[in-house]
């Protein structure tokens, strides 16, 4: 029952990726929001709170994302994809923010749904 739930799940976080990326626009030379979000699609079960810690293939995809954020352009691309895409799928913010730590990466930005992708 619970794989079957999880199943779902993960198709839904898929339709919701769609939908998120035809709505966001694409950073200039650099990683796409398409490109982060099915970097980090091994987070979900984490991110929806399923499962503690998150997984290495989820960390390894938080590190990707956080290396290639590296213009001021593409960083506040991202924010706004993460941004959009944590209230889309009703991320836990909690959880979110808990990531670098638990996967021992530093990031960019800080990881948050609502930090002001402007500043």
């Amino acid at each position: 029952m619970e794989k079957k739930i999880m199943s779902c799940l993960v198709l839904a976080f898929g339709l919701m990726i769609i939908l998120v990326l035809n709505a966001s626009a694409s950073a200039a030379d650099g990683i796409t929001c398409e490109e982060a979000l099915t970097q980090l699609i091994t987070c979900q079960p984490y991110l929806l709170g399923f499962g503690l810690p998150p997984s290495s293939t989820c960390c390894k995809g938080v590190e990707n994302v956080s290396q290639q954020a590296n213009t001021t352009t593409i960083r506040r691309s991202l924010c706004e994809c993460l941004e959009t895409a944590a209230k889309e799928f009703h991320i836990i913010p909690e959880r979110l923010k808990q990531l670098p730590q638990l996967c021992e990466i530093q990031v960019p930005v800080p990881l948050d749904p609502t930090v002001d992708c402007n500043t």
